[in-house]
């Protein structure tokens, strides 16, 4: 299927190095990149790009966050005037922050629409990180998948960074589909396959083909804390009682969770549940899944990205034939589409910024108005799943910022989307229940002690001078707690 991991002979005088195909990028373009988190995202242009420094104004389009060498390598060389549609990067974020890059943060399932229906303009160029070049001229993707199929699609050019620490054999692990509108997604389970493993793409269209032996920006998994840990069990005890109540069978029903230390830490706190032959259907898997797999705990896990250590990289790189058994890694437009969610009945596991006391969740702000990353998957889950958690530890920033307040400064996920609240020191169930009977589960079970107080002043107040009695709102102090931080760098009075 490949020669020198090129299966058509007439692309290898489109091979470059990273600074010829860089000059091909022109100020005020639209680009698209690959990569989905860590995975799949491309190094050697980009970089060579922030180099070259010429390429002023940018529209830069991700199917999600990516790396150093491309987010932050271009914010840092004050390349990019426009961002779609998520981002993690340090950098990245400190730019949109300033004011410097209009970021417009996105449903992830919403992407490769976007692209397709032109709202996010002509895409000059796509640059796509890839395996290899089949002979068909399929692109074979690396780890993720994301929208890359889009990209490809609708630019008018395709710059390709062939990978060579991916090995060829993971052919097969990926289902690229095409979701058109107005069509169901054929999948009844996790590990259906419903397209081709490559994505389609014609040799007139690659620009230049650039190669490179770079692992890139990885993750680093710290062991679970005693907060993350207490969060996991808190979990756990949900899954436990659903099933003792008949509500859930003993394998659960698939599972989505986002990125992040937490979410890897309730994954890891499974191995020891007693829960077997689980599955996924989820945006992104973690080392901690992937653990599970090789441990037999998790049959199938459907993705459209595998963000893993390096570590966690070389154990899928060693394993492929059995990985390829257990994981499909599909574009994010049917790994996020609401209609196999809804028909699988996706449990949906989502971190949380902030919680008000009613059940509004804040993703994606600090303060109200500092973007952190970005919604992400969360949204595509939580209104569609089966049972919709949110969890988060109950402070940060040292004790001095309490996670749950009287009312969030920015809203992602209203209340509506949000079945169960989860922290360190306990669970709020809301399901079935009124505002006012929130308020009494969010505070006395998922606060931290030293906040009780504070949060059941605020609603006492509340009662005493909201304009209606269903939802109490002082509007006056609402957001007391978050002003006292601001002057003070705390909460606590």
């Amino acid at each position: 299927m490949f020669e020198k991991r090129i299966g058509i002979k007439e692309l290898n005088n489109k091979v470059m190095s990273a600074e010829s195909a860089a000059e091909m990028i022109l100020p005020g373009m639209t680009v698209g990149c690959s990569g989905f988190t860590t995975a799949g995202f491309p190094k050697e242009v980009p970089m060579a790009i922030a180099r070259l420094g010429k390429a002023k104004g940018l529209t830069l389009i991700t199917p999600a966050s990516t790396g150093a060498e491309l987010d932050g390598a271009l914010a840092k060389a004050g390349l990019i005037a426009r961002r779609y549609s998520f981002q993690s990067n340090a950098d990245m974020r400190r730019s949109i922050n300033k004011g410097e890059i209009a970021f417009s943060d996105l449903h992830l399932s919403q992407v490769p629409k976007y692209i397709d229906s032109g709202f996010l303009g002509t895409m000059d160029y796509a640059i796509v990180e890839c395996c290899g070049i089949t002979k068909d001229c399929g692109i074979v993707p690396m780890a993720s998948l994301g929208a890359s199929n889009s990209l490809v699609k609708y630019a008018k050019k395709v710059i390709l960074e062939i990978n060579t620490t991916c090995p060829e054999s993971i052919l097969g692990m990926h289902d690229v589909y095409d979701a058109p509108y107005g069509s169901s997604i054929p999948i009844n389970h996790p590990g259906d396959r419903i397209g081709t493993f490559v994505i389609p793409c014609t040799p007139d269209k690659i620009a230049a083909i650039v190669f490179t032996d770079k692992i890139g920006s990885t993750p680093s998994f710290k062991a679970p804390d005693a907060v993350s840990s207490a969060i996991a069990q808190n979990i756990i005890k949900i899954f436990q009682q659903e099933v003792r109540e008949g509500r859930l069978p003993e394998n659960l029903a698939p599972l989505q969770s986002g990125v992040g230390a937490v979410g890897n830490a309730v994954f890891a706190g499974l191995k020891n549940a007693g829960f077997r032959h689980l599955t996924m259907y989820t945006e992104v898997v973690q080392d901690s899944s992937l653990q599970l797999v090789k441990d037999g705990i998790l049959d199938m896990c459907s993705t459209t990205s595998l963000s893993l250590s390096e570590a966690g990289l070389k154990e899928l790189y060693d394993n492929m034939d059995f990985y390829k058994e257990h994981v499909v890694i599909r574009p994010q437009d049917v790994s996020n589409h609401p209609e196999p969610i809804k028909r699988l009945g996706v449990i949906a596991i989502n971190t949380a910024a902030e919680i008000d006391i009613y059940g509004n969740v804040n993703s994606t702000h600090a303060t109200g108005s500092s973007i952190i990353n970005g919604i992400g998957g969360s949204g595509d889950f939580s209104r569609n799943s089966r049972l919709s958690i949110f969890m988060t530890p109950s402070t940060g920033k040292d004790g001095n910022l309490s996670r749950i307040v009287p009312m969030v400064t920015h809203v992602d996920n209203c209340e509506h989307d949000v079945n169960i609240v989860v922290t360190e020191y306990g669970i709020a169930d809301l399901r079935g229940t009124s505002p006012k009977e929130r308020v009494e589960k969010i505070i006395e079970n998922c606060a931290h002690p030293d906040y009780r107080p504070l949060l059941r002043a605020y609603y006492e107040r509340a009662l005493k001078n909201a304009s209606g009695m269903h939802t109490p709102h002082d509007l006056e102090t609402c957001f007391e707690m978050h002003t006292r931080f601001l002057k003070t760098g705390s909460m606590k009075p």
